[in-house]
């Protein structure tokens, strides 16, 4: 299954300025999933991180991460009108910069659920590079 942004949209509540997916490639709900994000070069954050130098903050890349983390576990019909919060960050590591122009491949897999929270592992990879790995932690929670 893919998803265009309208369809993310209707999944978990982020919006402009804070929708870090584009689209969704591949979703097998409650499992995982593929996605991409294009990092336009004109992204208001490149101005101050950092002038001259512009690198997208490795705090971000993880927030897509949880972004398609949330739409894996949303899109299943028991947490529909719910939302995912961080419950935590796990082994993070950043190995390649993030620069304009780039296209973020993300992926997730659910790796432990328990009632309403849950682990998944997941990356970012540019051009077939692993640039940030991550295990992520989350809560579900009707809002």
């Amino acid at each position: 299954m893919q998803l265009d942004k309208e369809q993310i949209k209707a999944i978990i509540p982020h919006r402009y300025p804070f929708l870090f997916l584009d689209k969704v490639t591949s979703l097998e709900p409650g499992v995982k999933a593929t996605g991409e994000w294009k990092l336009e070069p004109g992204f208001e954050v490149f101005k101050g991180h950092f002038p001259g130098y512009p690198v997208l903050p490795g705090v971000l890349a993880v927030e897509s991460m949880a972004q398609l983390g949330a739409v894996v576990m949303l899109s299943v019909p028991e947490n529909q009108g719910k939302t995912a919060f961080f419950a935590g960050i796990d082994s993070v590591r950043f190995k390649k910069e993030l620069k304009p122009g780039d296209t973020l491949q993300i992926e997730g897999e659910l790796t432990k659920i328990k009632g309403p929270i849950g682990k998944s592992r997941a990356s970012v990879s540019v051009n077939g590079q692993v640039a940030v790995e991550a295990e992520l932690m989350f809560a579900i929670k009707k809002v």
